[in-house]
Protein backbone atom coordinates (compact mmCIF):
# COMPACT_ATOMS: atom_id res chain seq x y z
CA UNK A 1 0.00 0.00 0.00
CA UNK A 2 1.30 3.45 -0.89
CA UNK A 3 0.80 6.60 1.13
CA UNK A 4 0.76 10.29 0.25
CA UNK A 5 1.73 12.86 2.88
CA UNK A 6 -0.63 15.73 3.60
CA UNK A 7 0.91 19.18 3.85
CA UNK A 8 0.04 21.42 6.81
CA UNK A 9 -1.53 23.88 4.36
CA UNK A 10 -4.04 21.19 3.38
CA UNK A 11 -5.74 21.47 6.81
CA UNK A 12 -8.40 24.15 7.37
CA UNK A 13 -10.49 24.56 10.54
CA UNK A 14 -13.93 26.16 10.35
CA UNK A 15 -16.74 26.80 12.85
CA UNK A 16 -20.41 27.23 11.90
CA UNK A 17 -23.44 28.03 14.04
CA UNK A 18 -26.33 25.64 13.49
CA UNK A 19 -29.86 26.28 14.77
CA UNK A 20 -32.73 23.82 15.02
CA UNK A 21 -36.07 23.44 16.80
CA UNK A 22 -35.50 22.54 20.43
CA UNK A 23 -38.42 20.17 20.72
CA UNK A 24 -38.88 16.52 19.75
CA UNK A 25 -39.70 15.64 16.15
CA UNK A 26 -38.29 19.03 15.09
CA UNK A 27 -41.38 20.83 16.35
CA UNK A 28 -40.87 24.60 16.38
CA UNK A 29 -43.71 25.17 18.86
CA UNK A 30 -44.97 22.92 21.64
CA UNK A 31 -48.76 23.09 21.67
CA UNK A 32 -49.61 20.07 23.80
CA UNK A 33 -48.23 19.02 27.17
CA UNK A 34 -48.43 16.05 29.48
CA UNK A 35 -46.89 15.03 32.77
CA UNK A 36 -46.65 11.61 34.35
CA UNK A 37 -45.37 12.69 37.71
CA UNK A 38 -47.34 11.67 40.77
CA UNK A 39 -47.81 14.54 43.21
CA UNK A 40 -48.02 13.46 46.83
CA UNK A 41 -46.81 14.48 50.25
CA UNK A 42 -43.48 12.77 49.62
CA UNK A 43 -40.60 15.12 48.70
CA UNK A 44 -41.27 16.36 45.17
CA UNK A 45 -38.69 18.67 43.63
CA UNK A 46 -40.01 19.06 40.09
CA UNK A 47 -42.27 17.64 37.41
CA UNK A 48 -41.21 16.47 33.95
CA UNK A 49 -43.25 17.79 31.04
CA UNK A 50 -43.67 15.78 27.83
CA UNK A 51 -45.04 16.75 24.43
CA UNK A 52 -47.61 13.96 24.65
CA UNK A 53 -48.70 11.12 26.89
CA UNK A 54 -46.03 8.98 25.22
CA UNK A 55 -42.66 9.20 26.96
CA UNK A 56 -40.70 7.70 24.06
CA UNK A 57 -39.02 11.00 23.18
CA UNK A 58 -38.22 11.85 26.80
CA UNK A 59 -39.24 14.99 28.72
CA UNK A 60 -39.09 18.29 26.88
CA UNK A 61 -38.47 20.30 30.03
CA UNK A 62 -38.97 20.24 33.79
CA UNK A 63 -40.70 22.71 36.09
CA UNK A 64 -39.58 23.38 39.65
CA UNK A 65 -40.52 25.81 42.40
CA UNK A 66 -37.97 27.19 44.86
CA UNK A 67 -38.40 29.22 48.02
CA UNK A 68 -35.52 30.58 50.06
CA UNK A 69 -37.43 29.90 53.30
CA UNK A 70 -38.54 26.42 52.31
CA UNK A 71 -42.22 27.42 52.11
CA UNK A 72 -44.61 25.73 49.70
CA UNK A 73 -43.45 22.17 50.38
CA UNK A 74 -43.37 19.70 53.25
CA UNK A 75 -40.32 19.74 55.50
CA UNK A 76 -37.99 16.76 55.30
CA UNK A 77 -38.21 16.53 59.08
CA UNK A 78 -41.10 18.20 60.96
CA UNK A 79 -38.64 19.05 63.74
CA UNK A 80 -36.34 20.98 61.39
CA UNK A 81 -38.10 24.08 60.07
CA UNK A 82 -37.52 25.46 56.53
CA UNK A 83 -35.58 22.42 55.31
CA UNK A 84 -37.72 21.28 52.39
CA UNK A 85 -37.56 20.54 48.63
CA UNK A 86 -38.44 24.15 47.75
CA UNK A 87 -35.48 25.43 49.75
CA UNK A 88 -33.20 22.85 48.15
CA UNK A 89 -34.37 23.91 44.68
CA UNK A 90 -33.82 27.60 45.43
CA UNK A 91 -30.34 26.93 46.78
CA UNK A 92 -29.41 24.70 43.86
CA UNK A 93 -30.32 27.24 41.20
CA UNK A 94 -28.92 30.32 42.89
CA UNK A 95 -25.58 28.53 43.24
CA UNK A 96 -25.73 27.52 39.58
CA UNK A 97 -26.74 30.98 38.37
CA UNK A 98 -24.76 33.25 40.68
CA UNK A 99 -22.06 30.94 42.01
CA UNK A 100 -22.95 32.26 45.47
CA UNK A 101 -25.01 30.28 47.96
CA UNK A 102 -25.93 33.43 49.87
CA UNK A 103 -27.16 35.62 47.00
CA UNK A 104 -30.87 35.77 46.27
CA UNK A 105 -32.36 36.15 42.80
CA UNK A 106 -32.60 39.67 41.44
CA UNK A 107 -35.43 40.51 39.02
CA UNK A 108 -34.78 44.25 39.06
CA UNK A 109 -36.66 47.18 40.52
CA UNK A 110 -39.53 45.94 42.64
CA UNK A 111 -38.09 42.51 43.38
CA UNK A 112 -34.31 42.69 43.68
CA UNK A 113 -34.26 40.21 46.57
CA UNK A 114 -36.71 37.56 45.38
CA UNK A 115 -37.73 35.00 47.97
CA UNK A 116 -39.02 32.44 45.50
CA UNK A 117 -38.65 31.36 41.86
CA UNK A 118 -40.17 29.18 39.17
CA UNK A 119 -37.67 27.34 37.00
CA UNK A 120 -38.18 25.86 33.54
CA UNK A 121 -35.22 23.58 32.95
CA UNK A 122 -34.93 22.60 29.27
CA UNK A 123 -33.87 19.00 28.67
CA UNK A 124 -30.13 18.97 27.93
CA UNK A 125 -30.53 16.83 24.82
CA UNK A 126 -33.09 19.28 23.41
CA UNK A 127 -31.17 22.54 23.61
CA UNK A 128 -27.79 20.99 22.70
CA UNK A 129 -25.16 23.70 23.29
CA UNK A 130 -27.32 26.74 24.07
CA UNK A 131 -30.72 28.31 23.52
CA UNK A 132 -31.23 30.52 20.49
CA UNK A 133 -32.11 33.95 21.83
CA UNK A 134 -34.81 35.60 19.74
CA UNK A 135 -36.83 32.42 19.19
CA UNK A 136 -38.07 32.26 22.78
CA UNK A 137 -41.82 32.85 23.01
CA UNK A 138 -43.91 31.47 25.86
CA UNK A 139 -47.66 32.02 26.16
CA UNK A 140 -49.22 31.87 29.63
CA UNK A 141 -52.87 32.10 30.60
CA UNK A 142 -54.54 32.50 33.97
CA UNK A 143 -57.28 30.27 35.33
CA UNK A 144 -60.05 32.52 34.00
CA UNK A 145 -58.62 32.47 30.48
CA UNK A 146 -58.65 36.30 30.46
CA UNK A 147 -55.23 36.97 31.97
CA UNK A 148 -52.85 36.23 29.11
CA UNK A 149 -49.27 37.22 28.52
CA UNK A 150 -46.64 36.38 25.94
CA UNK A 151 -43.13 36.21 27.30
CA UNK A 152 -39.84 36.63 25.46
CA UNK A 153 -36.38 37.93 26.33
CA UNK A 154 -35.00 41.40 25.66
CA UNK A 155 -32.09 40.19 23.50
CA UNK A 156 -33.16 42.16 20.41
CA UNK A 157 -32.94 45.49 22.23
CA UNK A 158 -29.98 44.77 24.51
CA UNK A 159 -26.76 46.46 23.38
CA UNK A 160 -24.54 45.22 26.22
CA UNK A 161 -24.49 41.55 27.18
CA UNK A 162 -24.54 40.82 30.90
CA UNK A 163 -22.85 37.73 32.31
CA UNK A 164 -23.45 35.81 35.52
CA UNK A 165 -21.56 32.81 36.84
CA UNK A 166 -23.54 30.54 34.49
CA UNK A 167 -22.98 32.64 31.36
CA UNK A 168 -25.12 35.18 29.53
CA UNK A 169 -28.32 36.51 31.10
CA UNK A 170 -31.26 38.43 29.62
CA UNK A 171 -34.42 39.77 31.19
CA UNK A 172 -37.68 38.00 30.41
CA UNK A 173 -40.29 40.56 29.44
CA UNK A 174 -43.70 40.67 27.80
CA UNK A 175 -43.29 40.86 24.04
CA UNK A 176 -42.28 38.63 21.15
CA UNK A 177 -39.16 37.38 19.36
CA UNK A 178 -36.71 39.15 21.63
CA UNK A 179 -38.45 42.55 21.52
CA UNK A 180 -40.30 43.91 24.56
CA UNK A 181 -43.93 44.96 24.28
CA UNK A 182 -44.75 48.67 24.07
CA UNK A 183 -47.37 48.29 26.82
CA UNK A 184 -46.55 49.61 30.29
CA UNK A 185 -48.63 47.69 32.88
CA UNK A 186 -50.14 49.48 35.86
CA UNK A 187 -47.50 50.27 38.46
CA UNK A 188 -44.57 49.63 36.11
CA UNK A 189 -42.26 52.30 34.76
CA UNK A 190 -40.93 50.42 31.72
CA UNK A 191 -42.68 48.71 28.83
CA UNK A 192 -42.53 44.93 29.04
CA UNK A 193 -41.80 44.96 32.78
CA UNK A 194 -44.03 44.96 35.88
CA UNK A 195 -44.08 46.72 39.23
CA UNK A 196 -42.39 43.56 40.53
CA UNK A 197 -39.50 43.81 38.06
CA UNK A 198 -38.96 41.60 35.03
CA UNK A 199 -40.86 38.37 34.46
CA UNK A 200 -37.65 36.46 35.02
CA UNK A 201 -34.18 35.62 33.72
CA UNK A 202 -33.34 33.91 30.43
CA UNK A 203 -30.09 31.94 30.71
CA UNK A 204 -29.30 30.52 27.25
CA UNK A 205 -25.95 28.91 28.04
CA UNK A 206 -27.38 26.54 30.67
CA UNK A 207 -30.87 26.04 29.22
CA UNK A 208 -32.70 27.75 32.09
CA UNK A 209 -35.72 30.01 32.24
CA UNK A 210 -36.16 31.42 35.75
CA UNK A 211 -39.54 33.10 36.25
CA UNK A 212 -40.50 35.70 38.83
CA UNK A 213 -43.53 34.63 40.93
CA UNK A 214 -43.96 38.22 42.07
CA UNK A 215 -44.73 39.28 38.49
CA UNK A 216 -46.92 36.28 37.65
CA UNK A 217 -49.01 36.72 40.81
CA UNK A 218 -50.00 40.27 39.82
CA UNK A 219 -53.45 40.95 38.38
CA UNK A 220 -54.06 41.27 34.65
CA UNK A 221 -54.09 45.07 34.70
CA UNK A 222 -50.66 44.99 36.30
CA UNK A 223 -49.35 42.52 33.72
CA UNK A 224 -49.72 39.32 35.74
CA UNK A 225 -51.82 36.15 35.71
CA UNK A 226 -53.12 36.10 39.27
CA UNK A 227 -51.20 32.82 39.40
CA UNK A 228 -51.64 32.49 43.14
CA UNK A 229 -48.27 31.16 44.26
CA UNK A 230 -48.77 29.68 47.75
CA UNK A 231 -46.04 30.13 50.35
CA UNK A 232 -47.55 28.18 53.23
CA UNK A 233 -44.94 26.64 55.55
CA UNK A 234 -44.68 22.84 55.74
CA UNK A 235 -47.41 22.36 53.12
CA UNK A 236 -47.19 20.68 49.75
CA UNK A 237 -48.75 23.44 47.63
CA UNK A 238 -47.39 21.96 44.35
CA UNK A 239 -46.78 25.42 42.97
CA UNK A 240 -45.04 23.99 39.92
CA UNK A 241 -48.38 22.57 38.76
CA UNK A 242 -49.79 26.11 38.70
CA UNK A 243 -47.15 27.17 36.22
CA UNK A 244 -47.67 23.96 34.25
CA UNK A 245 -51.40 24.69 34.02
CA UNK A 246 -50.71 28.28 32.91
CA UNK A 247 -48.44 26.97 30.11
CA UNK A 248 -51.04 24.40 29.11
CA UNK A 249 -53.81 27.00 28.99
CA UNK A 250 -51.58 29.40 27.06
CA UNK A 251 -51.07 26.84 24.31
CA UNK A 252 -54.83 26.45 23.86
CA UNK A 253 -55.44 30.13 23.06
CA UNK A 254 -54.97 29.54 19.32
CA UNK A 255 -53.06 27.35 16.88
CA UNK A 256 -50.14 29.80 16.89
CA UNK A 257 -49.59 29.90 20.63
CA UNK A 258 -47.57 27.62 22.87
CA UNK A 259 -43.91 27.31 23.81
CA UNK A 260 -41.53 28.27 21.02
CA UNK A 261 -37.80 27.74 21.34
CA UNK A 262 -34.84 26.85 19.13
CA UNK A 263 -31.47 25.39 20.00
CA UNK A 264 -28.09 26.59 18.79
CA UNK A 265 -24.75 24.86 18.60
CA UNK A 266 -21.36 25.54 17.08
CA UNK A 267 -20.15 22.79 14.79
CA UNK A 268 -16.37 22.79 14.35
CA UNK A 269 -15.15 21.25 11.12
CA UNK A 270 -11.68 20.20 10.06
CA UNK A 271 -11.35 20.24 6.29
CA UNK A 272 -8.57 18.10 4.84
CA UNK A 273 -7.71 18.54 1.17
CA UNK A 274 -6.40 15.30 -0.29
CA UNK A 275 -4.59 15.86 -3.59
CA UNK A 276 -4.25 12.87 -5.92
CA UNK A 277 -1.71 13.56 -8.67
CA UNK A 278 -1.88 11.98 -12.10
CA UNK A 279 0.87 9.43 -11.35
CA UNK A 280 -0.63 8.28 -8.03
CA UNK A 281 -3.05 5.44 -7.27
CA UNK A 282 -3.53 4.22 -10.84
CA UNK A 283 -2.86 0.54 -10.15
CA UNK A 284 -5.17 -1.56 -8.02
CA UNK A 285 -3.91 -3.37 -4.94
CA UNK A 286 -6.73 -5.92 -5.10
CA UNK A 287 -4.98 -9.35 -4.87
CA UNK A 288 -7.65 -10.95 -7.08
CA UNK A 289 -6.24 -8.95 -10.00
CA UNK A 290 -2.87 -10.72 -9.73
CA UNK A 291 -2.40 -14.22 -11.15
CA UNK A 292 -0.52 -17.02 -9.43
CA UNK A 293 2.59 -16.14 -11.43
CA UNK A 294 2.47 -12.55 -10.28
CA UNK A 295 1.12 -11.01 -13.49
CA UNK A 296 -1.96 -8.87 -14.04
CA UNK A 297 -5.00 -10.95 -14.93
CA UNK A 298 -6.04 -8.35 -17.50
CA UNK A 299 -3.15 -7.42 -19.77
CA UNK A 300 -4.97 -4.28 -20.92
CA UNK A 301 -4.27 -2.76 -17.51
CA UNK A 302 -0.52 -2.94 -17.98
CA UNK A 303 -0.17 0.13 -20.20
CA UNK A 304 -3.60 1.65 -19.55
CA UNK A 305 -4.40 1.12 -15.88
CA UNK A 306 -7.58 2.50 -14.33
CA UNK A 307 -8.89 2.46 -10.79
CA UNK A 308 -11.96 3.82 -9.00
CA UNK A 309 -11.50 5.82 -5.81
CA UNK A 310 -14.25 5.02 -3.32
CA UNK A 311 -12.64 5.65 0.08
CA UNK A 312 -10.04 7.96 1.58
CA UNK A 313 -8.14 6.61 4.57
CA UNK A 314 -6.38 8.96 6.98
CA UNK A 315 -3.32 7.53 8.73
CA UNK A 316 -0.86 8.77 11.31
CA UNK A 317 2.93 8.66 10.94
CA UNK A 318 2.95 5.07 12.19
CA UNK A 319 0.59 4.10 9.37
CA UNK A 320 -2.25 3.39 11.79
CA UNK A 321 -5.66 3.99 10.23
CA UNK A 322 -7.43 6.78 12.11
CA UNK A 323 -10.53 7.43 10.03
CA UNK A 324 -12.11 6.81 6.66
CA UNK A 325 -14.19 8.98 4.38
CA UNK A 326 -16.52 7.53 1.77
CA UNK A 327 -17.15 9.18 -1.58
CA UNK A 328 -20.73 9.50 -2.76
CA UNK A 329 -19.83 7.60 -5.94
CA UNK A 330 -16.70 5.93 -7.34
CA UNK A 331 -14.24 8.38 -8.88
CA UNK A 332 -12.41 7.12 -12.04
CA UNK A 333 -8.63 7.56 -11.93
CA UNK A 334 -5.87 6.98 -14.47
CA UNK A 335 -2.66 8.66 -15.64
CA UNK A 336 -4.65 11.39 -17.41
CA UNK A 337 -6.61 12.49 -14.36
CA UNK A 338 -5.88 14.28 -11.10
CA UNK A 339 -8.28 14.62 -8.19
CA UNK A 340 -8.80 17.00 -5.27
CA UNK A 341 -10.93 15.44 -2.54
CA UNK A 342 -12.13 17.49 0.43
CA UNK A 343 -12.65 15.48 3.60
CA UNK A 344 -14.77 17.05 6.35
CA UNK A 345 -14.45 16.01 9.99
CA UNK A 346 -17.06 17.41 12.40
CA UNK A 347 -16.86 17.55 16.18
Amino acid sequence: MSFVSIDPTDFVVSADSVTAPAWSNNATVLTSFATQSTISNSPTFYIDVYSSASVATGPEFSIAYGNVNGFGSVYYNPLVNTQSPSRTVYGQYRTLVYGDENKNFNFGTGNSNAQDIYVININRSKYKEKLFLSTFNLYLSGSTGVNRIQLTNNSATTTTTTFLDCGRVYDIVSGSNGTPSSVIPAGASTAGYTASGSYGLFLPDVGLIVLNPGALDLTAVSGGLSLGTAVTPNTNTTNFTKLYNAINRGASISSNTGFQLNSEETISSNYIFVRVKNADFNYTTNPSMISGSGELVYSSLINNPQTYITTVGLYNDSEDLLSVAKLSKPLPKDFTKEALIRVKLNW
